[in-house]
């Protein structure tokens, strides 16, 4: 579908703009709380610039989102495959907007406070609550697919840690007996290309599974409840890594700040090992088709570069309010998503 056609259906299909409207709303909220995760290190240790780092990041999401989707898109399909929104296409389009709704007001209140949520899960959770009120019932959720959500959430925590740990502590015993500052000029260049390599890979996690949703919600305005395959336009990858770019330079100072300065007081050989060790994980999770949280395997992995060089270094009160935010994600934004879902069902139908 090219641009000028999505545009011509716009216009005489009123629903399909609002869905547009929604999703691309969540997209630029994924921008405010997730991106950021991608350049918080680099830009905490001061190794670029934050307007930078933004313009960078919005490049590598775009690559992200064209390498990964054009090579394999099992988590786009991972993502649809999760729930049953029904054969009426158009109930299941008012649910699939309703979820979009719940989202960003999810995850909205938890930029303001400066939280960095997981649009990951929400997004999980949100299109699961909207799937389980259209059909009154759990038949909505796929089993098997949530289980590789559960898969997903060990592999962005214990994996991230454990070789965020393990990466910090090769690095220390490779450049033990180095000049400290030649070192340091090391690390800052090379935190730069590691930042450059998890803004690709959140676009191929993240960029990824909401390029799926807003496809789903074309192919539902167009009297269609589902799709076997789909492929993504070029116009679509540039647009969406562009809208992201623009939610993290509206809002992402408060997330960089959480994930990269409060939480550990980084150094830039540690900021270097924790995007090396986010983006290994995030590659391994893309390529077998894993849906997981770039927020989660990002800040896991700042945990265990800090727990490396001794466990007081990390500020465990930051990290609690993280833990619960991201428990608090799945049954908050479910319920929330089916709320919103019984709502527009009642007013739209």
């Amino acid at each position: 579908m090219s641009i000028v056609e999505f545009i011509n259906q716009m216009v005489t299909n009123p629903m399909l703009l609002v869905s547009s409207i929604l999703i691309l709303g969540v997209i630029l909220v994924n921008g405010w709380t997730d991106a950021p995760n991608a350049i918080a290190t680099c830009v905490s240790t001061r190794a670029i610039s934050v307007r930078k780092a933004i313009i960078m990041a919005a490049i590598f999401n775009f690559l992200g989102v064209f390498v990964m989707t054009s090579l394999n898109a099992s988590v786009a399909f991972t993502i649809y495959n999760m729930v049953d929104f029904g054969g009426d296409s158009r109930l299941a389009l008012i649910a699939l907007c309703a979820a979009m709704a719940a989202i960003v007001i999810w995850a909205t209140a938890a930029w303001y406070f400066g939280i960095p949520t997981s649009e990951s899960h929400a997004l999980i959770a949100g299109i699961s609550g909207a799937a389980v009120a259209i059909q009154n019932s759990f038949d909505g959720i796929n089993g098997a697919e949530w289980i590789k959500v559960l898969y997903g959430i060990l592999l962005s925590t214990i994996l991230g840690f454990a070789v965020g740990f393990v990466c910090s502590k090769i690095l220390v015993f490779l450049f033990r007996g180095q000049n400290r500052m030649k070192s340091e000029r090391f690390f800052s260049g090379a935190q730069v290309g590691g930042a450059a390599a998890m803004a690709f890979m959140h676009g191929a996690q993240d960029g990824q599974k909401f390029i799926a949703i807003f496809l789903l919600g074309a192919a539902m305005a167009n009297g269609q409840a589902g799709a076997e395959q789909f492929a993504v336009p070029v116009w679509l990858m540039i647009l969406c890594s562009a809208v992201m770019g623009l939610g993290t330079s509206i809002g992402g100072y408060r997330i960089i700040k959480s994930v990269g300065m409060d939480m550990v007081k980084l150094k830039p050989y540690q900021g270097f090992a924790a995007d090396l060790s986010a983006t290994l994980c995030l590659l391994l999770s893309s390529v077998t088709g894993i849906p997981v949280s770039t927020t989660h395997t990002k800040t896991t992995a700042i945990m265990g570069v800090g727990a490396a060089r001794r466990m007081s270094n990390v500020n465990w009160s930051v990290v609690k309010e993280l833990v619960l935010t991201w428990v608090f994600t799945f049954p908050g934004c479910g319920l929330l998503g089916y709320g919103m879902a019984k709502l527009f069902l009642l007013i739209f139908t």
